[in-house]
């Protein structure tokens, strides 16, 4: 039986060395001594394991690299952000390269699930394992991909109940990573033909997803212009069989609004200019500026002075349920509002204050404190917030009183029957 060691135990990480460790002992490992230390605590600050389900599990936490030498399989599980430019930051998975390298022995197999682009494992990673190891790739070690499908917040969709794609650097190295994988793995395995081809399978499933939701987002804008209701025309449109439901709205975080300048970055490497995927992803990452705008226009029309506005932002991470904040579109509101200098107030009953601060230069309100606002912009659908009825929104609220729906949770006709100006993406 191989001994798994996980490299980076966040959203994706942990998860995966949670599933391994219900079978054998897992070495677990971060570079955050903070979160080494609260995981020994038996606490996930993510919310993607309960304290029960680490403490059902058999996990070395560690920060400290000379613990991965216990392992023979590794698997580099750590975040691939894109920096102020858009442009991939390998940063974190060639650092996590170095610390897996140092500790390569003879017959270890090192396993990537972090996004890259096709072509990263073994051009930009191998040579950092080998340059670490003093070992040869393909000869005393080898490597592999599978791509993470991890989706934050969902716990219907988890580790163990999503097919995994696979693919080895030879068919034995294959073999070895599908079995290993499908051990944990209910849903089963797939085995992809190469390395390039499951790194591509991971990059082209978000830019599916990224594309679709541009389309939808420039149809808001499109008949926001001519003063139809998005919502209403999605509803009507999806009464036929083959339309697909997706809707409206900002797009950020960690993967459906990072992986596809991973793709496009490497089109352009090898001399092709992607246009319709920099064209969906110039579409979403415009969203929160045209939502603070249009906040600003119905604060206008609805006769509010813009001079010592209020308007307070309900959600701060980048999807409802989640506490992740990160490339949260939601400060994109923010920025645009703040520069027609209005009051803010933000509230999020899952984001980490701290963090908030430290990311966005946001202090948090706690929902019970939060004061009346002239207008109330509902940025992500928590389930805290779905509750909110028209009584309710109307004691967060100042006259006339005004709530920029991103997210179409709240029922329209009852919040006008109650006075409430709505206006929804």
């Amino acid at each position: 039986m191989r001994k798994i060691s996980v490299i980076g135990l966040g959203y994706v990480g942990l998860p995966v060395a949670v599933a391994f460790g219900h079978r054998a002992e897992v070495i677990g490992f971060d570079v955050k001594p903070e979160r080494i230390a609260e995981l020994k605590a038996g606490r996930d600050r993510t919310g993607e394991l309960s304290d029960a389900e680490l403490r059902q599990t058999r996990i070395l936490f560690t920060n400290d690299t000379a613990d991965l030498r216990k392992a023979d399989f590794h698997i580099v599980a750590v975040p691939t952000p894109v920096d102020v430019a858009n442009q991939p930051d390998l940063t974190p998975v060639l650092k996590a390269s170095v610390s897996v390298g140092k500790a390569l022995k003879r017959g270890d197999i090192v396993v990537y699930e972090s996004t890259v682009y096709p072509g990263a494992t073994e051009e930009d990673c191998v040579p950092v394992l080998e340059r670490e190891s003093g070992l040869r790739c393909g000869v005393d070690f080898f490597v592999g991909y599978s791509p993470e499908r991890i989706n934050p917040g969902d716990k219907a969709h988890r580790f163990t109940t999503i097919r995994k794609v696979v693919a080895g650097q030879t068919p034995k190295v294959l073999e070895i990573v599908a079995e290993a994988y499908a051990s944990v793995v209910e849903a089963g395995v797939h085995k992809a033909p190469s390395i390039k081809v499951a790194e591509a399978a991971k990059v082209i499933e978000n830019t599916q997803r990224d594309l679709n939701i541009a389309l939808m987002n420039e149809l808001a804008l499109i008949f926001d212009r001519m003063g139809i209701d998005t919502q209403a025309v999605l509803e009507a449109a999806g009464t036929k069989w083959n339309f697909l439901p997706f809707r409206p709205g900002l797009v950020g975080g960690h993967c459906i609004g990072v992986d596809p300048y991973y793709l496009t970055h490497k089109a352009e490497k090898i001399g092709y200019l992607p246009q319709v995927i920099l064209a969906g992803r110039r579409i979403n990452d415009s969203m929160g500026r045209f939502v603070a705008q249009r906040t600003i226009k119905e604060l206008v029309r609805a006769g509010h002075e813009l001079r010592g506005a209020t308007v307070t932002v309900l959600g701060l991470t980048f999807k409802e349920n989640c506490p992740d904040l990160r490339n949260s579109k939601v400060a994109n509101i923010l920025a645009e509002l703040r520069d027609f200098d209005v009051r803010l107030q933000v509230s999020d009953p899952l984001a980490d204050p701290a963090e908030a601060e430290h990311e966005y230069g946001v202090k948090l309100v706690p929902f019970e404190r939060l004061q009346p606002a002239d207008a109330l912009v509902a940025a992500v659908a928590h389930e805290q917030y779905r509750g909110l009825d028209a009584p309710a929104l109307k004691r967060l609220l100042k006259n006339p009183p005004l709530v920029m729906d991103v997210k179409a949770m709240f029922p329209r006709a009852a919040l006008e029957a109650a006075g409430i100006r709505v206006w929804r993406l």
